[in-house]
């Protein structure tokens, strides 16, 4: 394996995103509900939050590529679902969400001795559908470069986005090894254009589909055996 740049994905695979955004929800919730001492708001759910701003995004898809942009928006809607439309109280509720969502972070624990064991021998990056940037998680001088949808506004699991990907670290595709949690974004997305790709399945679910990872890991520091590091030592 001719490996000599490795891109992470960062939702799921670096962090747990599912966790922090219920978490930065249920703080920008409690001031909705302070503002907003209806009945409605009152039995307003984290989980009708989330369908909200899914389907707002849905809505904007290929429009609005700002993810920033498309959850204050999305606090708009949801405001006016509860009956209560007022946009300077959604831009607080943004404003709580993004202090919790970005400043709460909390990387796996796997991630940092997995990246000081590969530095010395990869050139690493990150490739994320996401608005997680290096500097906002305690990762920034950890990447050699950086790849974003919303800055290209072509995601994963497109062809492009890897193909873009690979010209920012200034190798082939075939010298890639992709890291993901996603089968779809990450494994199908670098697999259709010749890259290897790592399925990180930390929670350890079956694979019914006939995506097929080159290989499945549950921790991060797996991939130093996958890749013989301790052979070079």
């Amino acid at each position: 394996m001719n490996i000599s740049v490795i891109s992470f994905d960062g939702d799921m695979t670096l962090w747990d995103f599912l966790k922090v955004m219920r978490h930065s929800l249920q703080h920008a919730l409690t001031e909705l509900q302070k503002h907003v001492p209806t009945q409605r708001a009152l039995q307003l759910t984290i989980d009708e939050m989330i369908y909200i701003r899914n389907q707002f995004a849905d809505e904007v898809k290929g429009r609005i590529w700002n993810l920033e942009d498309i959850r204050k928006q999305a606090f708009e809607q949801t405001l006016e679902y509860v009956g209560y439309p007022d946009k300077e109280l959604a831009a607080h509720l943004n404003t709580i969400y993004r202090k919790h969502r970005f400043g709460d972070i909390e990387l796996y624990p796997d991630v940092i001795p997995t990246f000081d064991v590969l530095a010395p021998h990869f050139t690493l990056g990150l490739l994320s559908n996401g608005n997680t940037y290096p500097e906002r998680c305690g990762l920034e001088d950890r990447f050699a470069f950086v790849v974003f949808s919303q800055d290209v506004q072509v995601e994963k699991p497109d062809p492009r986005i890897f193909e873009f990907t690979a010209q920012q670290a200034g190798c082939e595709l075939s010298q890639m090894l992709h890291v993901g949690d996603s089968l779809v974004n990450d494994v199908a997305g670098a697999q259709n254009v010749g890259i290897s790709a790592v399925w990180l399945n930390r929670e350890g679910v079956a694979n019914d589909t006939g995506i097929r990872p080159d290989y499945e890991i549950s921790s991060l520091i797996e991939i130093t055996t996958i890749l013989g590091l301790e052979r070079r030592k």
